[in-house]
């Protein structure tokens, strides 16, 4: 009896030890996290009823250094069901992050270690996503979304007077949202809608948002960031390593 107790103990003060270690590593840290809601039943009214395509990175204001911090699986790897290239799925975050050869998900000089976080695309109403930054930095953070197959008046699947198909099934165009983010514990950010980005002939455009543009401005109807301590733990993989 007096065995177990010693062994009950034992595993009481070990549990303590590493409770006590995990919440002293977050002391001195913050971490940015990034609550998306998609409205499904505007999904669902798409073509296609897929969710849509879309990546999250942050910007560095000073350096204009950038970290994907999240890209859908089907983006990064160019992975589009037998269609060779779907270039205006997300065509700024391409463009920043392919062109020239570039890996995906960095540019600048952030360590080489540090890659860009992928996954299939999410299908829960509910996305989050978090990453580890300096306390006090300043970012911009920017998000890229396109809904395929949300064809309107104005981004019909057909003209009508061209009789010209919208060739890669797109409908409205990918929408840019951004934040502009002081990370100091306990902030909140609303990311405003910013523009519409328009890959044309090799080229990528970014454009006001348009009067043509819907339904699509409501495939997201809540993105929310919040700046806080990280959760304690005894493994991070959402610290950014280099900077």
């Amino acid at each position: 009896m007096k065995r177990i107790v010693k062994l009950f103990t034992a595993s009481v003060i070990l549990i303590a030890i590493l409770a006590a270690i995990a919440v002293a590593k977050t002391l001195g840290r913050t971490e940015i996290r990034i609550d998306i809601h998609q409205n499904r039943e505007l999904i669902h009214l798409s073509t296609f009823a897929e969710p849509p395509q879309f990546a999250i990175w942050l910007e560095d204001p000073v350096s204009r250094d950038l970290k994907t911090v999240f890209v859908t699986h089907r983006v990064a790897a160019g992975d589009w069901e037998g269609k060779a290239n779907v270039p205006n799925a997300l065509p700024y975050w391409s463009e920043l992050f392919r062109k020239n050869g570039k890996t995906p998900g960095q540019s600048g000089n952030l360590g080489a270690s540090d890659l860009v976080i992928s996954g299939a695309t999410p299908k829960a109403d509910y996305f989050t996503i978090r990453v580890e930054v300096p306390p006090e930095s300043e970012w911009i953070c920017w998000i890229e979304m396109n809904l395929a197959g949300d064809f309107n008046d104005a981004y019909p699947e057909i003209d009508s007077r061209s009789y010209q198909e919208d060739e890669f099934k797109d409908g409205q165009p990918a929408l840019l949202y951004r934040a502009d983010i002081l990370s100091v514990e306990r902030s909140e950010y609303n990311p405003g809608l910013y523009a519409q980005s328009v890959w044309s002939s090799d080229t990528v455009f970014i454009e006001p948002v348009g009067d043509g543009i819907t339904t699509a401005k409501n495939v997201f109807d809540t993105i929310r960031i919040s700046v806080n301590r990280p959760k304690p733990r005894l493994i991070n993989k959402y610290k950014i390593k280099e900077i």
